[in-house]
């Protein structure tokens, strides 16, 4: 067992609070990793509304650190290593064992309940009560956090391990729909709805595959400034009149448009952005239904996509190797914050004042 510590969410309209728990020993293909960063993604605020995960729960899935302990039939890793943790998916499905573990079978009950495959826990607080720790597998707002070791990408030591966590789901989300799923190719365009840390991961993934027209779309005009640094060729505020038809240009209908948003009416704009053939790609997490007459999807494709279609273990490492050449500078989005502010990390998240926050939970010392 191993006592550690915790940022607990004990009721959907109550802060993030640090705690003492106890996590259980290691099953037979789980890792005990010691988190160095994690990133603070819009996904984690979903558990404060209807349907979200049985609270009190451990929060978190943009983790990375070191690998402290791992079980007794874990083969991927080993004490010592770097790793960045991504979602959980169960392994034995078809949709595992075919390489599309973002479609896994039982990918919303590893992710979204904060429990194990057989609805359990493996943490407990100061009176013995069990906490839900498994979120997206690994419920990384904390200083230690069980994993199983599918969820565990190793990397380089040397890289700085704490700001590397969000490659795990937003960014990897972002870069993941441009390169997996639309497989842009140069010369062809793309429109971005929102470019917070996913959209404007997905801005630097067209630039980096040499898109013609990247057009990025959103309220906030400091992120459109980023967008246009980051390779968007053209922005668009989501406010003005014509939006669509500021993104469509003199284009007729672009290649590809990817929503970030989840917003009804910005799918619909985004549907609309696409000529024939073209293809609309929705990764956004929210509330709203998409309602659209069909004759507006004549000769197009529209998808919803998890986790950019991400292989974590061979997509994870390219990105890296895209930022190390300084191809791909993800790190420009991230605004650090220490643990303990949690709290004013969420609200920046909410507020649009901070696109990627990032908790340093410890100092980055090499295990």
């Amino acid at each position: 067992m191993t006592d550690t510590t915790a940022a607990v969410l004990r009721a959907a309209d109550g802060p993030h609070e640090l705690e003492n728990i106890t996590l259980r020993a290691l099953g037979s293909h789980e890792v005990l990793v010691r988190i160095a960063g994690v990133g603070f993604c819009h996904t984690d605020m979903t558990p404060r509304g209807p349907g979200g995960a049985a609270l009190p729960a451990i929060l978190g899935h943009e983790g990375a650190g070191f690998v402290e302990e791992t079980g007794p039939e874990v083969s991927r890793v080993r004490p010592g290593d770097a790793v960045i943790l991504s979602f959980a998916s169960c392994g034995a499905c078809a949709r595992c064992a075919g390489g599309t573990p973002a479609y896994c079978d039982s990918f919303m009950l590893l992710n979204l309940s904060g429990r194990d495959l057989r609805g359990g826990a493996s943490a407990v607080d100061a009176s013995g009560e069990p906490i839900a720790n498994r979120w997206f597998g690994q419920s990384s707002f904390a200083h230690h956090a069980i994993v199983d070791e599918r969820s565990t990408v190793v990397v380089d030591r040397e890289l700085p391990i704490a700001l590397m966590g969000p490659l795990g789901c937003s960014v990897q989300t972002g870069a993941g729909a441009v390169l997996n799923e639309m497989a842009l190719q140069p010369g062809q365009s793309i429109a971005v709805f929102g470019v917070g840390a996913v959209g404007l991961a997905a801005v630097m993934a067209a630039k980096l595959v040499g898109a013609s027209e990247i057009v990025a779309v959103d309220l906030h005009e400091s992120r459109l400034q980023l967008a246009t640094e980051l390779g968007a060729t053209r922005v668009v505020r989501a406010d003005t009149k014509n939006s669509v038809a500021q993104a469509v240009g003199e284009s007729g209908g672009l290649n590809f448009a990817l929503d970030t948003t989840a917003a009804g009416g910005v799918m619909e704009l985004a549907i609309q952005s696409v000529g024939v053939g073209g293809k609309v790609v929705l990764v956004g997490a929210g509330a709203d239904m998409l309602a659209i007459h069909p004759i507006a999807l004549a000769g197009k494709q529209v998808t919803y996509v998890l986790e950019g279609s991400a292989v974590p273990h061979t997509f994870i490492p390219t990105l890296v190797d895209h930022w190390r050449a300084g191809r791909f500078p993800f790190d420009r989005l991230i605004q650090t914050y220490s643990f303990d502010d949690i709290n004013a990390a969420e609200a920046d998240a909410r507020s649009g004042v901070a696109i990627k926050p990032v908790l340093l939970v410890e100092d980055d010392e090499r295990a």
